[in-house]
Parts: structure tokens; C-alpha cells; sequence
């Protein structure tokens, strides 16, 4: 059974622009609309077209050049298509990132992810969890969970948000490298200070997304829970009949 989900905002306006770079609209070497430009055009938030035009920029489909703006480098010689959630919620910067840092503590590790850290389940954790806002809206909300032991020495366990992402702050501090990571979605009915996050009437599940970051060797270094409102996605489910 496969699920397709609805992408954000910001990944939907980057497919457009991508879209235009490739049927010619914006050529390689001309520069693409102003952000004020894309916000009017899009009816869409500062903070979403600037998250769409550097995902497009990380692509290699567009580069800054200091004094003349974003230029169109055109179709990368790879481009890679496929779900970037995952990844999304492991390079997160969450000084620039549209959303707020909401917590961060030691809590005892959740049943579905004590399994996937090796963990027992009265064993403690650390958590941060960060809401994602897109337009004023809540869109997702993320808990990330690290090791207590992996973390000490770092400042994952700070109050205050990251300068770049958990998993470049890790491999800086620890000398971890990610390698891989695996992905599971399933649907749940939200605990209730994850339904009052969220904004979510009684009764509305949450598609979770559980990513599981681990090194080379399996061990895992991270496990993000990305909760998204099932009442704002869009499922699609292909199947064979024989």
C-alpha cells in the first residue's frame, strides 16, 4: 500500500517555479521574480516563498549572486524526486525556519519510539519539539527524540532554537555521521496537548511520520515524530486488482 501526501506550501510553489524553469518561462541566467513579487502572484507568506526558493536553491535549479539577486542555473544534471519529509525535519533550521520552538525537556521515552532507539520503556529521553506555521496556520508539528547519553555536552537540551538543524549540531559536537533513514506512516487520534498545538477539533486524527535517523552501523540518532492534521491532507492510495 503506498500514500502519497499532500506537500506543504512552500514545496507546491517550489514544483511551480520549477515547472516554469523547465518549460522556459524563467530561462538559465535571467533572474526570477522578486520575493514581494512571488507573495502578490502566489497570495503566499514571506516565510513560504522564501523556504520554496531555497529548497530550489539546495536543488541547484536557482543561486544567489550578491548584488543581482536569485538566477536560474536550469535543470540540475540529478535531480531527485521523491518525498522530502523526512529529510525536511532532520535539516530544519530552526532559528530561520516559519514556526516557533514550543519545548524541550527530558520526558519518558514514548512506546513507539523506545522500540526504534533500543530503549526501554521507563528510560527517559530528550525532546524538542518545534510547530511548523505556514500563513498563520499550524501545519506540523514535529518532537524530535534524542538518546539522553548522545546529547550530553551539547545544546540540544538549550531552550533556545538551534542555529542550523539538531543533526549539524550533532555531527559537529559528537562526531556522528547520519547515513540513512527510514520513514513509517501510520494514523492516530492526537494526545491532547498535541490536539490543542495544532488546532485540531475533538475527534480529528493526525497522520504521523515517524523518521528514524541512524548512522551507518543502524544505531539510531534521531527519531522525529511529524504530526500533520489528517482534516488539511490529501491520501492517495494505488493498488493492483489482480
Amino acid at each position: 500500500m503506498a500514500y502519497e501526501v499532500e506537500p506543504p506550501k512552500y514545496v507546491r510553489l517550489a514544483q511551480t517555479l520549477q515547472r516554469r524553469i523547465e518549460d522556459g518561462t524563467y530561462a538559465p541566467g535571467t533572474r526570477v521574480p522578486s520575493e514581494n513579487q512571488l507573495v502578490q502572484a502566489f497570495g503566499m507568506s514571506r516565510p513560504t516563498v522564501v523556504r520554496a526558493l531555497d529548497l530550489l536553491k539546495r536543488d541547484g535549479w536557482l543561486e544567489s549572486r550578491q548584488g543581482y539577486g536569485t538566477i536560474v542555473r536550469g535543470r540540475p544534471e540529478v535531480v531527485e524526486r521523491k518525498d522530502r519529509r523526512g529529510r525536511e525535519a532532520l535539516e530544519r533550521d530552526e532559528s530561520q525556519g516559519a514556526g516557533r520552538l514550543i519545548e524541550v525537556g527530558h520526558v519518558p521515552v514514548p512506546a513507539r519510539v523506545a522500540s526504534v532507539l533500543g530503549l526501554p520503556k521507563r528510560a527517559e529521553v530528550l525532546m524538542r519539539r518545534f510547530l511548523v506555521e505556514e500563513d498563520g496556520e499550524a501545519a506540523e508539528l514535529i518532537s524530535s527524540y534524542f538518546p539522553v547519553g548522545l546529547v550530553e555536552g551539547t545544546e540540544l537540551g538549550s531552550g533556545e532554537p538551534l542555529s542550523g538543524s539538531p543533526r549539524e549540531h550533532l555531527e559537529a559536537r559528537k562526531k556522528v555521521r547520519f547515513d540513512h533513514v527510514t520513514e513509517r506512516v501510520s494514523a492516530r487520534l492526537p494526545e491532547a496537548r498535541e490536539a490543542e498545538l495544532l488546532d485540531l477539533p475533538d475527534g480529528v486524527p493526525v497522520l504521523s511520520v515517524l523518521v528514524v535517523a541512524c548512522d551507518a552501523s543502524g544505531r539510531a540518532l534521531q527519531v522525529a515524530d511529524v504530526l500533520l492534521p489528517a482534516d488539511r491532507q490529501e491520501l492517495e492510495d494505488t493498488y493492483r486488482l489482480n
